[in-house]
């Protein structure tokens, strides 16, 4: 079974996904935080996006794994890293690339084909598997998503100011929204849930009820 969930920064994916995943002992891929992973070796390596080429030699070097809930690259765990203020800043960009879109799906596909898996992002009911057995759409108002950022992200980045988070998120909505390659967008058949006003477990448990309505519908 494959369950896509898609939606905007801050809408919830990743909690959300990561609980559900767990509930149904499924595999949870975070392909947002691949992209993430990708866009902090891209700086820590001092190479600009307008650089194809050594985006591209970079990428051909780069392996993204999870482990322990932990998402590593070229086995160095970057979970923490990748949450800050410039990562956050380049990766609409750097996923705008269609080669490195094409390598971090490619790797999608190959780690959800061999299990049950759970994943997350702006394009995975619409292009990385089209095909899902559910496919949810989660979404928020921009000043909710702004505050769960700021949230997120404050531990370790002091500087973080919710004004600047939540500028940074409308300009997100609209690049991610307009980009020509897989742009952010809600499937035909996908299930919208606005994630505003609800609990995390709200979330959860509506998820949930979707997926055991269609794995009953598969035996009727």
């Amino acid at each position: 079974m494959i369950i896509a969930i898609d939606g905007p920064a801050g809408a919830g994916k990743s909690t959300i996904a990561k609980l559900v995943a767990q509930r149904l002992s499924m595999i949870y891929i975070d392909t947002g935080a691949m992209y993430r992973a990708f866009t902090y070796e891209l700086i820590k390596n001092s190479v600009s996006v307008d650089d194809l080429n050594a985006v591209l030699t970079t990428l051909e070097n780069t392996n993204i794994d999870f482990k322990d809930n932990k998402i590593l690259i070229n086995n160095e765990d970057v979970s923490d890293k990748i949450r800050s203020k410039e990562v956050t800043s380049k990766v609409s960009e750097v996923s705008a690339i269609m080669e490195v879109r094409v390598k971090l799906v490619s790797m999608q596909r190959s780690i959800a084909n061999k299990k049950d898996s759970v994943l997350d992002g702006r394009d995975i009911g619409t292009v990385v598997f089209p095909f899902a057995d559910l496919k949810i759409y989660l979404t928020a108002s921009v000043n909710v998503r702004a505050v769960r950022r700021y949230n997120e992200i404050s531990p370790y980045d002091k500087s973080a100011d919710i004004r600047e988070i939540e500028k940074s998120i409308e300009q997100r909505d609209f690049y991610d929204s307009n980009r020509e390659v897989s742009p952010l967008k809600k499937a035909d058949d996908a299930f919208e849930i606005d994630t505003s006003n609800l609990t995390i477990n709200e979330v959860v448990e509506n998820i949930l009820e979707l997926t055991k309505e269609i794995s009953d519908n598969e035996f009727v």
